[in-house]
């Protein structure tokens, strides 16, 4: 069970990907775009009827659904590649804060504590490098 999970987990990264990558691309602007302008062109002949307008909603909102989950999944993969490249440099340099490893794991309120301390820390520094 523990491989068949992972190739479906695999599976879904790499069409999560793929499909991400297809839908921030110019051509899927484009038809997105000229679907649009399609649907717009029949309005007169369907006499931009309630039909009309909820078959573009129908699409729109279904195409909207199942793409942000796609993006989600993605991004959340990316966040989590990016996070563990910084905590391996974190590791690596000896200067480095341990402590700065795993901060995406802080709450809000403990994340605007420690970006007001690096305020600080960035105001005094100015104000030795202007004094």
């Amino acid at each position: 069970m523990n491989s068949s999970h992972n190739t479906i987990e695999r599976g879904f990264s790499k069409f999560a990907t793929y499909s991400s990558n297809l839908v921030g691309s110019p051509g899927a602007f484009l038809f997105a775009l000229g679907t649009i302008v399609a649907w717009l062109a029949v309005g007169p002949i369907f006499h931009f009827s309630d039909s009309w307008q909820l078959i573009v909603n129908s699409w729109t909102n279904i195409a909207t659904f199942i793409v942000v989950f796609l993006i989600q999944n993605a991004q959340n993969r990316d966040s989590k590649a990016i996070n563990l490249k910084l905590a391996e440099l974190i590791r690596a340099v000896r200067p480095a804060r341990d402590d700065m490893m795993d901060i995406e794991r802080l709450t809000d309120k403990e994340l605007e504590q420690l970006a007001e301390r690096y305020t600080q820390i960035r105001k005094e520094r100015q104000r030795k490098m202007s004094s």
